[in-house]
């Protein structure tokens, strides 16, 4: 890859930072970074700069904020349009004139193998489904849902009792690692991305709040995905008699309940918690109370 190629980065949370980390390594001209508007966080709420943002501002990037991607928006900072946009993880809908604008177009490193788990949560909706393996797709952006033809894939197999925090962390790593791979072939026009097979397609629409409390009449098997899944957000809950909420970090699925009502503690010891459910038990590991 020619160290004169100008690439513009969008991205937003901790998943994209190894990505623009490994761009940045590889002597392209980056000249501006794009990242959502700082958000309040904490208990202050205080407004907050992304991960993104951070890292961008320590290596000596210029970074737009926009509230929305109006034509123009970036004339302050790219006197001619780039070679190539890369986007991992930005959060907001790229509008016809921005895939366009660069010369080579838009591509983005997504966390599943396309085309399934499609959409804004893919890494939680993997775990969720009880899949064995997983990874990451780079592929050039359209103007559809994550349905642009792919350059490539990398996959990685989903550990037992792996939670989603610690395969995001994987898998962000996976996808610098790729994007890096691929890069130089993608500037240098010489690799065709494949189409997606939509029969095969899956989404994964953005895990809310909501979905937090655990259904005891689930099977143990889903509940211990659903743990692992919404951890560290939002993170599974549930309530005692007296209305208190029980936030549940770590659990593991065991054998039989002895026909106990689910949602019912059966044994409670050194190892934890038992909880019976619809079908086994659910011994709960970790838990954090109001």
């Amino acid at each position: 890859m020619s160290a004169a190629a100008r690439i513009v980065f969008a991205g937003t949370p901790h998943f994209a930072v190894p990505s623009l980390q490994r761009l940045m390594s590889t002597g392209a001209q980056i000249p501006v970074v794009l990242t959502r508007p700082d958000r309040r966080a904490g208990r202050g709420r205080k407004p907050a700069p992304s991960p993104v943002k951070r890292e961008a501002l320590a290596r000596g990037l210029e970074v737009c904020q926009p509230e929305a991607l109006q034509p123009g928006v970036l004339d302050a900072y790219v006197a001619r349009a780039p070679d190539l946009l890369i986007v991992v993880a930005y959060g907001l809908l790229l509008p016809a004139w921005l895939l366009q604008w660069p010369r080579l177009g838009a591509v983005n490193v997504h966390a599943s193998l396309l085309p399934r788990w499609r959409g804004a949560s893919p890494i939680q909706h993997a775990i969720l489904a009880g899949d064995e393996q997983t990874g990451v797709s780079v592929m050039q952006m359209d103007a559809g849902l994550d349905t642009g033809p792919v350059f490539g894939r990398n996959a990685a197999t989903i550990r037992s009792g792996e939670t989603a925090g610690e395969l995001h962390d994987r898998l962000a790593c996976l996808g610098a690692q790729l994007l890096g791979e691929l890069l130089p072939a993608i500037l240098d026009g010489v690799l065709t991305p494949a189409p997606q097979q939509p029969g095969q397609a899956t989404y994964a629409p953005r895990i809310n709040k909501a979905e937090a409390p655990l259904d005891w009449t689930r099977p143990a098997a889903e509940l211990e995905r659903r743990v692992r899944a919404f951890n560290p957000w939002p993170v599974s809950e549930t309530a005692t008699r007296d209305g208190r909420r029980l936030r549940i970090w770590e659990a593991v699925a065991l054998g039989g309940s002895g026909g106990a009502p689910a949602g019912s503690v059966v044994a409670a010891d050194r190892r934890g918690i038992d909880v019976a459910t619809g079908e086994g038990v659910l011994l709960i590991e970790r838990l954090q109370p109001p």
